[in-house]
């Protein structure tokens, strides 16, 4: 069977509506309540992509990929309308956590999607492009919300998603037909949804009320110590896996506290807005490049390279000027970095994977990926607190260079299993 390119979109633009709804609710909630509710507006769509993640994925491995696509996609769409329709913040953050039980589902399908769309050969390509439209996602997302609360209104920017997960739709038609298979959760899902996503939700929580760390801890070690919790451990025994999801954790950590502290110390969010789009862009220049160059070298040699080159950004960061325009050729450095390890580092886990497993890896590595803007974003506001001035932006540029350093130590150490060929109509 012939390569599914359209899949490939589809799947995505997927990564991108999940991420997009993350980041472009930040600017507008100004518009909406204070500081104090507006933080359960984010935290109300964070908690389940982190405390469901591992329950999508199972759920994914279990369902037909059509028919769970097709639902993700339309309980997304509902409960976006519901948020622009909110007639209060009560609504808006009940709407949001609708939101966030599938997008979880979304993040868990899609880097499952691209691996079987195309055949081994040019997946490094496909997730080129998986990982570049994530990226892009994230980033847009405050410059955009930006635009759409000034001109239309904060309503708007929910509504924009919409299009964009009717697109989904039409793209998977023909390339991903819909099976006979939904399946139910499982008691054991619900037993770990209990554990592990009441841990994860209270370890968010403790971020801001300290108490609830103490009962995350205690849940996360009783799914640890439980049975529903084995297939995690084995999937992370294997070789080639666990050094992948280290990785991005220190990553995606050091990376989202330099973007929550360079608005801070610039201060107009226009300006932090144009400083940080440097680095979604240069990612966008070198992340399908990074495809079509681990195609032939291999995905850990060009993961190893943009940690690297994320590693000279954030190295050029520490001795920046406060110029908004030396900040950005800098972030742009470490943004084409990204877009060389961002997906490469992602191909290079899923081939490592067992491939019963693709829904799990793809939902253990995009948990990963949500700790590390979490512990990103609260160290930036730990950092913020203490220092507030320019002092704290470059311990957080430093704090941030460390972490890149050892996810490359972290990949140095990791080795590959020998690729398993599959066929592109699975």
């Amino acid at each position: 069977m012939a390569d599914r390119w359209g899949l490939v979109v589809a799947a995505s633009l997927a990564i991108f509506v999940a991420q997009l709804d993350a980041t472009i609710v930040n600017v507008a909630l100004p518009s909406i309540a204070d500081a104090a509710v507006g933080q359960w507006v984010v935290l109300g769509y964070l908690m389940p992509i982190i405390g469901l993640a591992l329950c999508a994925g199972r759920w994914v491995d279990a369902s037909d990929p059509g028919r769970a696509l097709r639902l993700a996609c339309l309980g997304f769409a509902v409960f976006t309308v519901a948020c622009g329709l909110s007639p209060s913040v009560g609504w808006l953050i009940a709407a949001r956590v609708g939101q966030g039980v599938f997008a979880v589902v979304l993040l868990a399908l899609a880097p499952m999607l691209t691996t079987v769309a195309v055949a081994p050969a040019r997946r490094a390509r496909a997730f080129g492009i998986s990982m570049l439209f994530g990226t892009a996602g994230g980033m847009t997302g405050p410059v955009l919300g930006g635009w759409l609360v000034e001109s239309f209104g904060w309503p708007w920017i929910f509504y924009v998603t919409v299009p964009v997960l009717v697109a989904i739709v039409v793209l998977s038609r023909r390339s991903l037909p819909v099976g006979d298979r939904l399946a139910w959760p499982s008691r054991r899902w619900l037993a770990e949804a209990a554990t592990f996503g009441g841990g994860a939700a209270s370890v968010l929580l403790g971020l801001l009320l300290s108490p609830w760390l103490l009962v995350g801890a205690v849940l996360l070690v009783v799914w640890w110590r439980g049975a529903a919790s084995a297939p995690v451990r084995a999937l992370l025994s294997t070789r080639g896996v666990l050094g992948p999801h280290v990785a991005l954790v220190f990553v995606y950590t050091g990376l989202f506290l330099v973007t929550f502290l360079v608005p801070f110390f610039l201060r107009d969010p226009s300006t932090a807005g144009l400083v940080l789009l440097a680095f979604p862009v240069s990612a966008l220049v070198t992340a399908y490049g990074a495809g079509l160059v681990a195609d032939r070298v291999g995905t850990r040699v060009v993961a190893l390279c943009g940690a690297g080159v994320i590693a000279a950004g954030l190295a050029s960061l520490v001795v920046a000027t406060a110029a908004p325009e030396d900040l950005a050729w800098r972030l742009a450095l470490a943004g084409a970095g990204f877009g060389l390890f961002n997906g490469q580092v992602q191909v290079f886990l899923m081939g490592n994977a067992p491939r019963e497993w693709l829904g799990v890896t793809a939902a253990t590595s995009n948990l990963v990926r949500q700790v590390g803007i979490a512990a990103g974003s609260a160290t930036g506001a730990a950092l913020w607190s203490l220092a507030g001035d320019a002092s704290a932006l470059r311990t957080g540029f430093a704090v941030a260079l460390g972490l890149t350093v050892l996810c490359g130590a972290t990949l140095l150490r990791s080795t590959a299993k020998p690729l398993v060929s599959a066929s592109p109509g699975q």
